[in-house]
């Protein structure tokens, strides 16, 4: 090949005719070369065979079931478009994460912040001896939760116009609600036992309780054998009632809750009202018209510390009975609403919830996660799984005007509390042995077959 660039002489003329004459034959072959290409693609597509594969495929295109290429196309392309979202919502969910492990990070730091400064508010009192010898089957106990709740009916600090005594004229301290919330550690059932405030008990010596101050003194107050249940609360307080109540039940109790009905309605006006299911009307001999409405009725807090205290109700035979009754009811129906995103997730409702409840309660073990696992457990479970009962009684008192333990029933409740087995039948007839013989000065138990419904004047007071 030669350089155009080159010199012309003869020879480089020449070489250029050569050079012109090969490029024109090499473009004569190509061109005869595709021109044979054709050709042989032609006498393909006619052959025979060639006609009956085409004729083949196209019929495979008319019955298939497959997609077209414009569908193929199409669903490619949507599988394209969806990995792209996939990533894109990984991406978000990555960023998601960050920051809700940092809100959580804060969360938790302001969280804990809160609790502390709301368990500083509680009055701690000595009440717990998870040691006592009167604790039966401890292993099989281990993380059980047990809420010894009292509600204490001293008037100090109250005034005249809140029309339940002042401390002049009812001196000390009552315990108007005894009840045990058992939660096992399984977590699966929440049972609340109630006990009638003149169940007769053995009560112990106990140290005397100073309720103005909160604490037990060094004075001992001797024990007596056939004494009203609310006298262990008055003469030793927390710690002679936790006493008592562990004698009983077998229960290793390791939170006690104290509420000073003095404070009861600051806690319910706190959340704005507790709605309740009122079955009778409620006028009460002592307290007067309490609440006249029946069915669904939301209280405030004025009417509803008169509810939960009303033993001497026209037309309720019970008196104390029919008082658990209610008492039970309103305790699951302001824990429903405390849990409730009405006040949960209301930061005013819930601290000044908090605020009136940690100003009226005292307790031993005692604090806002102690508090919240009680109410989530009775929140979160079916209400089915839910029981509120009395401890057993012969339904009757006897001539000193105590009620009376049926104690085969009350040995069988507490044995399947302790270690988490079925509970026994409530309606199971109370052993002769057990029966208390029928008296005219007797008050009938809900439910008992005493055809005796004189109220009894109770000697105790409050």
């Amino acid at each position: 090949m030669t350089d155009e660039m080159e010199a012309i002489d003869e020879a480089t003329q020449y070489r250029r005719k050569i050079d012109h004459t090969l490029a024109r034959f090499s473009a004569a072959h190509d061109e005869m070369e595709a021109e044979e290409a054709k050709r042989r693609e032609r006498r393909e597509r006619l052959s025979p065979a060639s006609l009956i594969e085409s004729t083949r495929t196209a019929l495979q295109r008319v019955v298939t079931t497959g997609p077209s290429a414009e569908e193929e196309a199409a669903q490619q392309a949507e599988e394209s478009r969806l990995q792209a979202k996939k990533q894109r919502t990984a991406l978000a969910g990555r960023i998601a994460a960050a920051v809700v492990a940092g809100l959580i990070f804060l969360g938790i730091g302001g969280a804990w912040g809160a609790q502390t400064y709301f368990d500083a508010k509680f009055t701690q009192v000595s009440a717990l001896d998870e040691n006592s010898a009167d604790i039966q089957d401890a292993e099989a106990q281990a993380n059980d939760e047990n809420f010894l709740m009292v509600g204490s009916d001293t008037r100090d600090g109250a005034t005249a116009e809140e029309g339940v005594g002042t401390a002049d004229s009812t001196p000390g301290a009552r315990s108007d609600t005894v009840m045990v919330a058992h939660i096992p550690a399984d977590r699966k059932r929440v049972v609340v036992t109630s006990f009638p405030r003149d169940l007769e008990v053995n009560r112990p010596d106990c140290q005397k309780w100073d309720p103005a101050q909160n604490k037990t003194t060094d004075e001992i107050y001797k024990g007596a054998k056939f004494a009203k249940l609310n006298t262990a609360y008055a003469v030793g307080g927390p710690a002679c009632v936790t006493k008592v109540i562990q004698q009983i039940t077998g229960l290793r109790i390791n939170h006690f809750v104290g509420i000073d009905f003095n404070g009861f309605k600051e806690m319910v006006d706190a959340v704005h009202g507790v709605t309740i299911n009122n079955e009778i009307p409620i006028d009460d001999s002592i307290l007067g018209k309490v609440l006249l409405q029946t069915g669904e009725v939301t209280i405030s807090g004025d009417q509803a510390l008169n509810f939960v205290r009303a033993r001497h109700v026209k037309g309720d035979p019970t008196s104390d009975y029919g008082r658990i009754k209610r008492q039970q009811e309103f305790i699951g129906a302001l824990l429903k609403k405390v849990m409730s995103s009405d006040v949960v997730l209301d930061p005013g409702k819930l601290s000044d919830f908090i605020n009136a409840f940690a100003k009226a309660t005292f307790g031993d073990n005692l604090g806002v996660k102690q508090m919240m696992t009680l109410a989530q457990s009775m929140k979160g479970l079916d209400p089915s799984k839910i029981t509120f009962l009395t401890v057993p009684t012969v339904g009757m008192a006897n001539n000193r005007g105590n009620e009376v333990l049926v104690v085969s029933k009350t040995k069988a409740l507490f044995d399947a509390l302790r270690n988490n087995t079925p509970l026994p039948d409530a309606n199971a007839p109370v052993p002769v042995s057990e029966q208390a013989p029928p008296t005219s000065t007797s008050k009938a138990k809900p439910g008992s077959s005493s055809k005796s419904t004189t109220t009894r004047k109770s000697t105790s007071t409050g």
